[in-house]
Order: structure tokens, then C-alpha cells, then sequence
């Protein structure tokens, strides 16, 4: 049998079969009527007047500034932290220090699971900031519509009720704080250690990140403080956005995993990371345990290693444009 599709043609009256190939202009009958119908002077008659035909769109007041003017009070669109204390001088690679696990997950964590999405619920941490700004629950919408607010999308961020986090041994949008054993929202204990000045560490089974590819899986993460994440695997696009906003995806290797090699969860993580790096490097993790096993940097290509000496694709870009 023919691994080749093959297709019917259409059959006129006639009985005789039609192809595309009977039925479609040549180039030359395009072009004898572009040249007769589509003319320049179309053109310039449609964009004269495009100053002028909208009075709605002339009425609206905007201001003439070169950059753009955020609206502090606006909940749909607001200045992301992304650049903040970027420098045109490249920092040298540092490592984590005594990172603490915000999450400590299994196999199978996809985008869904980490990335803000669907109606926001009434009892999220999304839900207090609006309503702190005076919005009832009638007015919340969804991340998506919402998604040009870093401050509600980070909100979001591994919120969807159906994580497994196995500090808790249940699915919950939450967490346990480390170091005073509470439990919190997601982001309500990334924040706390946030304003601790601690790094912080996913740890995962196989094929996390699966499903769509999702950027907001990527850059939630980083807006949480997240500076890496250990899994067995990845999916393969995630793990590319992951490195694309910076944080590092660490992979055990081979026989490894959490389980093999006594991992709980509650250590605190040093990752040696050396000045001078190279793609698919192995680099040794300590823990305040005193335990230290290897894990390899899933930086595939000098490319991605060139993003992560920028702190992401973002940084990178801006630092390239501002050279031109």
C-alpha cells in the first residue's frame, strides 16, 4: 500500500475530473490584475484620509511621550521587574547558596500545573491583590486577560488546585514555609523568602514541564525567586524557556533521584556553579546536611550558555540592541 495520501479530484458535469491546476490563475493573469486594480494611488488614498475617518479614535487623549506612560492604579498592564538591575557589563556566573525547596514535586508536572491560567478563584493570592485595589469578584476575569500584570500572573503561579506537592502529600495550590514549618500559598512563602534574600529550588521527577508550551511557565518561576530547578527530565521546550528567563535546569544523572539519594526536600542546596562553563556540565551540589552528589546543567548549546551569562533572553537582547 502506498505511503502516499492521494486526493479525488472534482468531477464536472461533464463527467471529466477537475484539478486545482485547471482552476487556478497563472502568474501573469495575478499580475494583470494587480496591475489593472491594486494600485499605488489605492494606497495613498486609504492612508491619507487615516488620520481623520475614525472621529472616536482622534477623540481619545493619549500622551506624546516617547516611552510609554504606565498606569500605576491599572490591574491589567503594569511595568515588569524583568530588567531591574540589569547592567551593560556582564556579571560573572555565581552559585546558589543555601537555596531552600519551595516545591518539591513528582513526575509529570506540566504547564497547566505551574502556569497561571483559567478564572482567578476567589481565595487566591491573585484574588486579595485585586480585591486589595478595589475590585470584587465579579471584576477579577482571568490570567489571560490579566497576563500584562506580572504582579497577578506571579500570583498565579503554581496555583492550579491539582498539584501534588509532596510536603503536603496532597494536591493544593500551597506549600510548608521551611523554616517555621507553616503553610502558605505558593506565593505568599516565595514572597517571605524573598525578603529573606534566599534563593529558592524546585525539585521534580520525570518530564517536567510537559504539555503546551506556556512562557508564563517559565517566567512565574523566575518572578517567585526561583534560581533552579532539579527534575530526572524535562520536556523539551520548557526546558529551553526556563533557560530563556534564566533559571537553570539541573538534571540528576543517570540512577539517580530524589528518592535514591535521600532527598527530602527540607535540605538547604548550594550549587556550585564555575566561572568558566561549558554545555551539559556536571557540577556538584551541597547540602547543609553534608551530603554532595552531582547533577548536570541542561545548558545544551554555547547559545543557551550565552542567555544564562545574560540572565535570560531578555537581558540579552537589550544588552545587543543598546551595542547597535
Amino acid at each position: 500500500m502506498s505511503s502516499f495520501l492521494s486526493f479525488n479530484a472534482a468531477i464536472n458535469s461533464k463527467g471529466r475530473q477537475i484539478f486545482l491546476r485547471d482552476i487556478w490563475p497563472t502568474r501573469d493573469e495575478i499580475q494583470a490584475v494587480e496591475r489593472t486594480f491594486v494600485i499605488p494611488s489605492m494606497f495613498k488614498e486609504v492612508y491619507k484620509k487615516i488620520e481623520k475617518v475614525n472621529e472616536r479614535w482622534n477623540s481619545l487623549v493619549a500622551p506624546s511621550d516617547n516611552l510609554y506612560t504606565w498606569d500605576e492604579k491599572s490591574t491589567y498592564i503594569k511595568s515588569p521587574p524583568f530588567f531591574d538591575g540589569l547592567t551593560m557589563k556582564l556579571p560573572p556566573p555565581e552559585s546558589i547558596k543555601e537555596a531552600y525547596v519551595l516545591l518539591n514535586l513528582g513526575d509529570s508536572v506540566t504547564t497547566d500545573h505551574i502556569s497561571p491560567a483559567g478564572n482567578i478563584a476567589r481565595n487566591s493570592a491573585a484574588a486579595r491583590y485585586l480585591t486589595e485595589r478595589g475590585l470584587t469578584p465579579r471584576e477579577y476575569n482571568s490570567y489571560g486577560s490579566r497576563r500584562g500584570n506580572d504582579a497577578v500572573m506571579a500570583r498565579g503561579t503554581f496555583a492550579n488546585i491539582r498539584l501534588f506537592n509532596k510536603f503536603l502529600n496532597k494536591q493544593a495550590p500551597q506549600t510548608i514555609y521551611l523554616p517555621t514549618g507553616e503553610t502558605f500559598d505558593v506565593f505568599d512563602a516565595a514572597e517571605m523568602y524573598k525578603k529573606s534574600g534566599v534563593p529558592l529550588l524546585v525539585l521534580a521527577g520525570k518530564e517536567y514541564g510537559s504539555g503546551s508550551s506556556r512562557d508564563w511557565a517559565a517566567k512565574g518561576p523566575f518572578l517567585l525567586g526561583i534560581k533552579a530547578v532539579l527534575a530526572e527530565s524535562y520536556e523539551r521546550i520548557h526546558r529551553s524557556n526556563l533557560v530563556g528567563m534564566g533559571v537553570i535546569p539541573l538534571e540528576y544523572l543517570p540512577g539517580d533521584t530524589a528518592e535514591s539519594l535521600g532527598l527530602t526536600g527540607r535540605e538547604r542546596y548550594t550549587i556550585i556553579i564555575p566561572e568558566q562553563l561549558t554545555p551539559r556540565m556536571v557540577v556538584d551540589v551541597k547540602l547543609n546536611t553534608g551530603k554532595t552528589f552531582k547533577v548536570r546543567m541542561r545548558f545544551d548549546t554555547d547559545v543557551e550558555l550565552t542567555y544564562f551569562h545574560n540572565g535570560g533572553i531578555l537581558n540579552y537582547m537589550i544588552r545587543k540592541m543598546s551595542q547597535n
